[in-house]
């Protein structure tokens, strides 16, 4: 497949790892459709990338059919869809039993919800609409990217909630990517270490050059043009399938 011409979907596209991923799509001649809950933020990164080459859509990832919508939506503006990237995620650090008393139920649902099912509610929508689309010399018809944590292997204490929905996303690939064989539809997820995003940046600033420190090499925090460009390298590639890839600077998390 090429990114000329083709139309990419980003969910959590406002800013951070989906941000630069837009970025890359349009820079290859892609055109992209922006899913966000931040509708002035995903506004401000349209206008940046051009609206003639972008649109944003201010839409839940865990709303079935709001999202079913906003696909059908996104293809009749830009035409078939090529790519998923799905990059939206929260955090919310807590421990099951913790200064605040047990962990509530609601809490840990809320990222399961947001960050494994949200990401499975647009991958089936996505993946309706790419059944339809032409194929290439492979009979390839698109490329879904989802996006755990290097904490789905090695959560640490107070993410019990972000490493199990991580880790579901880790196990979701796999057969994600065997039910769709059929149909010539890849499903991919990358797995990035400690990255400089909009979640990193509300901890301190001596605790993120003590988690940078940990990495043995770069020896830094990952950037999120890293990130989108290797993105960009799984879509230049059909043999990438099935597969999660850590992209971590070789980082294994520490229990705290």
């Amino acid at each position: 497949m090429e990114l000329k011409n083709s139309h990419a979907v980003i969910t959590g596209g406002a800013s951070g790892l989906g941000a630069a991923t837009a970025s890359k799509v349009i820079d290859r001649g892609g055109k992209v459709t922006i899913i966000d809950l931040d509708e002035q933020r995903a506004a401000a990164t349209v206008e940046k990338l051009g609206t003639n080459n972008s649109h944003s859509w201010a839409m839940d990832v865990t709303d079935e059919e709001g999202i079913n919508r906003t696909i059908e939506a996104a293809k009749e503006q830009f035409g078939e869809i090529s790519l998923l990237a799905n990059c939206a995620g929260i955090g919310s650090p807590g421990r099951i039993i913790g200064k605040k008393g047990v962990l509530a139920l609601k809490d840990y649902a809320k990222v399961i919800s947001v960050n494994l099912i949200g990401s499975f509610n647009v991958l089936k929508a996505v993946a309706a609409s790419m059944q339809n689309n032409d194929t290439d010399d492979d009979g390839c018809r698109g490329l879904i990217v989802n996006t755990a944590s290097v904490a789905g292997y090695e959560g640490q204490v107070g993410q019990v909630a972000y490493s199990s929905s991580k880790g579901g996303i880790i196990g979701l690939t796999l057969p994600a990517a065997r039910d769709l064989a059929q149909y010539g539809i890849r499903v991919v997820t990358i797995a990035p270490g400690l990255f400089d995003t909009p979640m990193m940046d509300g901890l301190p600033a001596d605790v993120q050059e003590s988690l940078a420190k940990g990495t043995p090499f770069p020896q830094r925090l990952g950037k999120a043009t890293e990130y989108a460009e290797l993105l960009i390298s799984i879509f230049d590639n059909n043999m990438i399938n099935g597969e999660t890839i850590r992209l971590d600077g070789a980082v294994r998390l520490a229990s705290r």
